[in-house]
């Protein structure tokens, strides 16, 4: 599994936006930015839904306002759910990135599997990412959502 310290690897992923379809690459997205980058098992859970992609959209201006560039919702699913998502969520300010195969998720060693659920999904996770180094690393226990949440995060920037 990642940790602090480490680079993220190479990953393409998969993101629309008002501008269109795009596949940004781990490079385009972190390098000589400030980003914090958020992971839920799906998209449209009630989790996820509830509570951890919402307490990011509340505290988007706070976080930003600590340098962070770019705020990243990831999730392994298409680009279709997790622009859906964001739309229904209010998710203006948050980037909606899409891990469909869940490349990226694998690489950095935070996949689980869901069997009939949904398959191989992300474990929920935040982190604090600078110039492509980890600089924050916070891990879910298995049904827990109490580590990755916006307002740890916040502690995290000050």
């Amino acid at each position: 599994m990642i940790k602090e310290g480490d680079k993220l690897p190479a990953a393409t992923f998969s993101l629309i936006t008002k501008e269109g379809s795009s596949n940004p690459t781990t490079e385009e997205l972190f390098s000589g930015k400030k980003v914090v980058l958020f992971a839920v098992p799906g998209a449209f859970t009630p989790t996820c839904s509830e509570a951890h992609l919402p307490g990011f959209v509340v505290n988007a201006d706070k976080i930003k306002a600590k340098g962070v560039d770019t705020i990243i919702c990831l999730s392994v699913n298409d680009s279709f759910v997790m622009k859906a998502w964001g739309e229904a969520s209010n998710a203006d300010d948050i980037m909606m990135l899409a891990d469909g195969g869940g490349q990226f998720t694998k690489a950095i060693g935070l996949e689980m599997e869901t069997g009939d659920f949904g398959g191989l999904r992300s474990q929920r996770y935040s982190m604090i990412v600078d110039d492509g180094v980890v600089s924050k690393l916070n891990v879910e226990q298995p049904k827990q959502f109490e580590a990755s949440t916006a307002e740890v995060i916040l502690q995290q920037l000050s």
